[in-house]
């Protein structure tokens, strides 16, 4: 929830400062919306400061009870749908928020989170990170967990163990691959991927390889892409670092300055707008990825994961979340009906999630 860290709220117009309020969800023929709790992984106190984003959100639930309103089940899900209001759920996003004590899980479950994801990319020390897990010089040992390997230690396959007993999704977006077939072999209940794109497609280590997306599959779960430019267009990188060295000299101030990288980026592609819509991929190389997937293991897999406000560029077309029928209508040019459409927009995720409910 970056809003947090920007202190805005979304029951105002933050047109032009956010990908995302409340009034632009309606626009965009938004009926859920599932909010990340999210804070870096070094942060200390993470796990108070995810509950104060949850009061946050409360905050605006409670001012808006006839427009949005908390869900914690499919069925309270259908049933805001079905009164035009929308459906708001919490996902947690990074396992250091548990603080290693799974009634902490337990209590951010009590107030609403309907999935965690196991790492974001500083890795608890009992599951290992894409990042740590592929970096030669990752944030903890060796890119190891406490147990001295990759993948989850026995404390992370409780975390896994009593999510599935509590219905709580497991997202295995962020995680290295150990720590993804570790999860595969142990889960009992379908596991997503919140927002992860096609690593055939784009070889980035938060991408999914081939053998990954099938497992997925075969276990009942949802790939749901994400529209970072970096994992939808192999050429990005190269693009941006173009970019990055033509503002050097800015970019190494803002730095020095305290600025976060995240958000020196944004404000740079803010001040050099035109730059940066020559490099923003188009709308089609998002569609390839849904594509790839669809052909690989079916049209039931797959899923849209944004990352609205959780990336500082977009594909082109997909300014805000009221673009979103731009991403029907591309589906309809490339030949898919509407109950298949119906299934990537949202179906599919809430497939999984009323399984995950299951006993």
């Amino acid at each position: 929830m970056q809003a947090a860290d920007i202190g805005v709220v979304f029951d105002q117009d933050l047109t032009g400062k956010t990908h995302s309020d409340l009034a632009r969800w309606k626009k965009g023929g938004l009926d859920v919306q599932v909010f990340s709790v999210y804070c870096d992984g070094a942060l200390k106190k993470a796990y108070a400061y995810a509950n104060r984003e949850m009061d946050s959100l409360d905050a605006v639930l409670a001012r808006n009870p006839g427009k949005i309103v908390k869900v914690a089940s499919y069925a309270e899900l259908m049933k805001a749908v079905k009164q035009h209001k929308i459906a708001a759920m919490f996902g947690v996003e990074g396992g250091h928020m548990i603080e290693n004590n799974l009634n902490k899980l337990q209590a951010l479950y009590n107030r609403g989170a309907r999935y965690l994801t196991l790492t974001h990319n500083v890795s608890p020390n009992w599951a290992t990170s894409a990042a740590d897990e592929t970096n030669p010089n990752p944030v903890i040992g060796n890119g190891l967990n406490a147990e001295g390997k990759k993948g989850l230690t026995a404390f992370g396959k409780q975390v896994v163990e009593k999510m599935n007993q509590l219905g709580m999704l497991v997202d295995v977006s962020h995680v290295g691959d150990q720590t993804f077939w570790d999860v595969i072999h142990l889960t009992t209940k379908p596991i997503i991927a919140s927002h992860s794109s096609v690593y055939s497609l784009v070889p980035h280590r938060r991408n999914l390889k081939d053998e990954q997306i099938k497992a997925i599959a075969k276990n009942g779960g949802v790939i749901q892409v994400n529209f970072n430019p970096g994992f939808i267009d192999s050429s990005f990188d190269r693009k941006e670092a173009v970019f990055l060295k033509e503002h050097k000299a800015e970019s190494d101030s803002l730095l020095k300055s305290g600025m976060d990288e995240w958000y020196m980026m944004t404000y740079l592609y803010k001040k050099y707008a035109t730059e940066a819509e020559a490099i923003r991929p188009p709308l089609s190389m998002l569609i390839d990825h849904i594509d790839y997937i669809v052909k690989l293991v079916g049209v039931d897999y797959a899923g849209l994961g944004s990352d609205f406000d959780g990336i500082n560029l977009t594909p082109q077309q997909l300014n805000d979340v009221t673009a979103y029928p731009f991403i029907t209508k591309a589906l309809v040019e490339r030949g898919y009906r509407k109950k298949d459409i119906d299934k990537i927009l949202g179906g599919n995720f809430l497939r999984v999630l009323k399984a995950n409910e299951a006993d």
